[in-house]
């Protein structure tokens, strides 16, 4: 997501229970890309399991949708915490939620009703956020406390949200009786950031679930949820794919390429001869790392990945749609293609709009889509799955 300040890296990683196949932990994120604003929120349902699962999923249903219809975020919290029921036995609400709403602005609205505290660091430590509490009164008479904040983001800002599956980590060990702790989380934050300043919201993420994770013997003793947002430039990609409908923009595509800052890939071998052409490059076969399900990879100086077209894109439409993580194994032209969108934030497809006759061919498999069905595809997936911030030239 873009702001007129910064770009947002949104990272959500989380972990079910040991022996549990469903996670009672929800977190969902919604970027209105109108509006160019993103929205999170953060549930921890009551136990594990199913019944957990769906209490959370349908707290951060709730929580999205009010939020993003811009109702106010106290009635928000009211209309969620009159929904759902107390467990008549613990006398504690059946899930938990913190909703974090950003705006074009970087302004950050935050609410937070009984999980860990929302943590933003700035400037090598973390800010305190000096919230609002108010009293909600509950169907059944009790009262409970939401807490309400609000800020102005600034660049290299990080937001973590976590659910206690992190924070309890390592409860009852030696070193930590009581838990991992918010102190703890904080200290393991400040030592990675200040050991390497421009740490993704990706790498970040990972590394504390790696050690909440380490804290209970690499057995998680609760569902485990964190999500990292990181405040700063965008990294950019541009993807080349498919001829100019006209060929006198051949020299304007290869410009383009040329002159790109950030990271690129040339999808098709159509395309990739075109711009070695116009910019008198050599093209090179990467024989070294062969797959048999697709043609192997070019090189060409001031390229990151040259790969083959459509059976490439359609490989990685499949495997975006199939995708539950940032996490990509294999190492083929496909995944390669899809580890550098993950890695992107900010992504411009060049789409040549020449048709090649072969895949017009009723004979040839169903995935030979064309092209710009293909692209549409993909920057879709990016955008609503991955809040990545999409943009598509025709030529």
């Amino acid at each position: 997501m873009h702001n007129r300040c910064f770009y947002i890296e949104a990272e959500l990683c989380q972990e079910t229970k040991a022996l549990q196949n469903v996670c009672g932990d929800s977190c969902e994120s919604r970027k209105l890309k109108e509006e160019d604003r993103l929205i999170t929120v953060l549930s921890d349902g009551l136990g594990s399991g199913v019944k957990a699962n769906i209490l959370a999923t349908m707290t951060t249903s709730m929580a999205l949708q009010f939020t993003a219809k811009n109702d106010p975020l106290e009635h928000t919290s009211d209309f969620i915490m009159n929904t759902l029921p107390v467990d008549s036995k613990r006398q504690i609400s059946y899930s938990t939620f913190s909703i974090l709403d950003i705006n074009c602005f970087g302004d950050a609205n935050i609410v937070e009703y009984d999980n860990p505290p929302i943590l933003i660091y700035r400037n090598g430590d973390f800010i305190d956020l000096k919230p609002t509490a108010k009293k909600v009164q509950r169907p059944e008479g009790q009262s409970a406390e939401v807490l309400y904040s609000s800020l102005k983001l600034l660049k290299e800002d990080r937001i973590i949200m976590v659910s206690d599956g992190i924070t309890q980590s390592g409860m009852g060990n030696a070193n930590t009786p009581f838990g991992w702790g918010t102190d703890g989380l904080k200290e393991f934050i400040r030592q990675n950031i200040r050991s390497c300043p421009d740490l993704s919201a990706r790498q970040l993420a990972r590394k504390i679930m790696q050690r909440a994770k380490a804290n209970d013997a690499n057995s998680f003793k609760d569902d485990a949820t964190c999500q990292v947002i990181y405040c700063r430039e965008p990294r950019k990609l541009v993807l080349a794919s498919g001829p100019p409908y006209y060929k006198n923009y051949d020299a304007l595509l290869a410009e383009r390429i040329d002159n790109f800052k950030g990271k690129k890939i040339i999808c098709g071998g159509t395309t990739s001869k075109i711009i070695s052409r116009e910019l008198k490059r050599e093209i090179s076969i990467e024989l070294n790392n062969y797959n048999p399900e697709l043609p192997p990879v070019a090189e060409m100086d001031g390229i990151d990945l040259i790969t083959e077209g459509i059976l490439t894109l359609g490989k990685v439409s499949s495997i975006l749609e199939q995708l539950n993580s940032h996490s990509v194994t294999g190492d083929g032209p496909a995944e390669r293609m899809v580890k550098l969108f993950l890695d992107s934030d900010s992504i411009l497809i060049l789409a040549g709009t020449q048709i090649n006759n072969a895949h017009q061919d009723p004979n040839l498999p169903v995935e030979l889509e064309i092209r710009r069905n293909i692209i549409k595809k993909i920057a879709a997936i990016l955008e609503d799955k991955f809040l990545k911030t999409l943009e598509i030239e025709y030529l």
